[in-house]
């Protein structure tokens, strides 16, 4: 099929329609590319606190749940205060932690059953023939017969017995060591609260941030849909060319194209948050506290390192493990120590109990370590690498709760400085838009001024909503960095 065109004046203004539409959509997507790259430098944070994730490893149990429960079949609300007690009670994390906990109470019983006393008690019947030749016995005595088997014959027992350690210098301090051992697993277990508290504190704010995101998303889709009705009308006019209105279409499906993101990304993080306080499968939720800015008040650097040893769990833990180490080393060196034990039995013994007897013994041994080859000496050697091994973990420990704490508060002071500097921005960047909106309403310029307005306050926007959430985030990291993320969460993200 050919496209005839008979009039050269209607050819040319054919051409020139062509060229105009082509040029034009060109110009539209130009400016998309720039302005699209602008906002996304724009969106760059430069304090954002280490991701919760990374810093646990992406496998880490405390990232995951036990699930528990059965969907209601509606959306059920949920406050930070029910999220975090969820997390505190199916974190996988803390169970594992939990398990630990009881496997430490476990060695420890194990270890001091060898300094209690053990009492048994039996009841015994027996029929019994000897072979005398058998065992030796081969006598002859003139007129004497002796047989050669005895019995058969019967003999009933009844008899309780009891054996004691009095003195075992190395199961005492092994109970010692172990002793140390619970308390550490115990602080363990208070530290893997904090870490709950912290990433269910995490996987709620990024929602909170996700819906802010949302709902100023569709802020730019209304505004935009009144730019592009207004640009339809103007090019109705005849007072706009149609690159105003492509412009204004192509900046509307942008931000639809966003919003669709933003969207899908809080269905994301709704599905991780439910992850980590073992909600079940299917359960629809919604969050209902709202955590506003509030600045950090009542607490100082040295205020917070001074604390920090005090309240740390994970410390505690580091110390008693220390501790430990020390007691299990002087256990290893008192194997080379004598010991000393008893032992009692008494019983009434006889062919029947009617006709038997009470019998007993009762003995004491003093056992003393002559040679023992190398194995004391590799005990020892053992035990004192394992301690030096938990030294150096503990001042280790030590340096990284300062450099957590000093990191925490540099994080929180920029970050407060962000989001006010980043609210700012939002007022100048709504100011702006006014401005080129008024601007090309009354025709004294393209809709170029109004998009890239428009853009900058979608920039403008998401700026301060990551400011806000790496603020919020910020002074979890505090609270957890100093040990009172559980007790002092709401005193520090406000809220409910």
């Amino acid at each position: 099929m050919k496209l005839q065109i008979k009039n050269k004046q209607a050819l040319r203004r054919y051409a020139k329609s062509a060229l105009v539409a082509v040029c034009g959509l060109a110009l539209a997507a130009q400016s998309l590319a720039a302005q699209t790259a602008g906002s996304q430098s724009q969106l760059a944070v430069p304090v954002t606190p280490v991701s919760i994730s990374n810093a646990l490893g992406g496998q880490s149990p405390y990232l995951g749940s036990v699930p528990t429960g059965t969907p209601t079949g509606s959306v059920v609300s949920l406050t930070l205060s029910d999220a975090i007690a969820r997390g505190l009670k199916y974190n996988l994390g803390l169970v594992e932690s939990n398990a630990r906990e009881r496997e430490a109470r476990a060695e420890r019983l194990k270890n001091l059953n060898d300094l209690l006393p053990n009492v048994n008690a039996s009841i015994s019947q027996t029929a019994e023939q000897v072979n005398l030749r058998a065992l030796g016995f081969n006598f002859h005595i003139p007129g004497a017969a002796i047989p050669v088997v005895v019995g058969p014959f019967g003999i009933q027992d009844a008899r309780s017995s009891a054996t004691q350690t009095v003195f075992d210098w190395h199961s005492i301090q092994k109970v010692r060591s172990s002793t140390e051992s619970v308390k550490s697993s115990q602080a363990s277990y208070m530290s893997g609260r904090e870490i709950v508290v912290l990433v269910v504190e995490n996987a709620y704010l990024q929602v909170i941030a996700d819906q802010a995101a949302i709902e100023s998303q569709q802020a730019q889709i209304n505004t935009s849909q009144a730019l592009y009705r207004r640009a339809q009308d103007q090019r109705s006019a005849g007072v706009a060319a149609r690159i105003d209105e492509l412009r204004a279409q192509v900046e509307l499906q942008t931000q639809q194209q966003r919003l669709i993101a933003a969207q899908d990304q809080k269905s994301k993080d709704l599905l991780s948050l439910a992850r980590v306080i073992g909600l079940p499968a299917g359960q629809e939720f919604t969050l209902s506290t709202d955590v506003p800015y509030r600045p950090v008040q009542g607490v100082t650097l040295e205020q917070a390192l001074r604390e920090s040893y005090a309240y740390r769990p994970d410390y505690a833990s580091a110390e008693h493990d220390v501790r430990a180490a020390e007691l299990a080393k002087k256990a290893a060196v008192a194997e080379y120590y004598p010991s000393l034990t008893t032992s009692a039995n008494y019983g009434d013994i006889g062919p029947n109990f009617s006709n038997s007897h009470g019998t007993f013994a009762a003995t004491a041994s003093l056992n003393i370590p002559v040679f023992e080859g190398t194995r004391v000496k590799a005990d020892v050697l053992q035990a004192d690498a394992t301690l030096q091994q938990k030294q150096a973990e503990l001042a280790n420990l030590k340096g990284r709760i300062d450099q957590d704490v000093r990191a925490a508060f540099l994080d929180v002071n920029a970050a407060d400085e962000l989001v006010k500097v980043a609210k700012s921005n939002v007022d100048l960047a709504h100011e702006t838009l006014s401005e080129a909106q008024d601007r090309f309403t009354a025709g004294v310029t393209d809709n170029i001024e109004v998009v890239q307005a428009q853009e900058s306050v979608s920039a403008a926007d998401q700026a301060y909503i990551s400011s806000l959430y790496a603020f919020n985030i910020s002074k979890a990291q505090l609270a957890r960095a100093i040990g009172v993320a559980e007790k002092s969460v709401h005193e520090y993200l406000g809220g409910e």
